[in-house]
């Protein structure tokens, strides 16, 4: 019969409350840690979704309009994004919402995440991040609301036979999707 050797891990007691606790590099429990290391310094607890009253449609950055409901997946999506480069050093686990009125032009997200502060000692923490609900008109709204809304205006002439030059301007619109854009072309003789 050979015996096979057991390994224990002593116990230390905490340097704050005097707690039994498994030795880390500071000695102390997880909960005294915790209550002295704050690992969402530094997010944002608030923020703000900018919403277009017309077609009810989320601003998402750089120029993107999602169409979103309350609460939904697609919503929670446009908040993380907007969290995203603060949330860069931290590992988020969870992600839900807290119920608030549909008329408070609130949305809160409660937001569980987690990070090492000591070799081998994790931290979990959670947190409520609010955003707040603004008025934004999209463009497409905007273009319908002031019906002859316009940015620029362009005449292009060419006094030739051939059209050749206008025709290549003309596929190059297309190419570019710049004709969605444009409120209105009006062709003339010369241009």
């Amino acid at each position: 019969e050979t015996l096979v050797p057991t390994v224990s891990v002593g116990r230390v007691a905490c340097c704050e409350c005097g707690i039994a606790t498994e030795p880390n590099n500071v000695n102390m429990c997880a909960a005294c840690l915790r209550s002295h290391v704050d690992i969402t310094e530094g997010i944002t607890r608030t923020s703000t979704l900018y919403l277009c009253k017309f077609c009810n449609r989320y601003f998402v950055p750089p120029g993107g309009w999602m169409r979103a409901e309350l609460e939904s997946k697609e919503l929670l999506s446009i908040c993380l994004k907007k969290l995203k480069p603060v949330l860069a050093k931290v590992r988020l686990t969870d992600a839900s919402f807290v119920w608030t009125e549909a008329h408070s032009k609130r949305v809160k997200v409660k937001l569980t995440i987690q990070k090492e502060v000591l070799q081998g000692t994790i931290l979990q923490q959670s947190f409520i991040v609010e955003f707040g609900i603004a008025g934004q008109m999209c463009d497409d709204c905007r273009k319908v609301e002031a019906k002859d809304f316009w940015r620029a205006c362009v005449q292009v002439r060419q006094k030739a036979e051939f059209k050749k030059t206008l025709f290549y301007l003309e596929q190059l619109l297309l190419k570019h999707g710049a004709h969605g854009a444009a409120t209105g072309v009006k062709p003339v003789p010369t241009g």
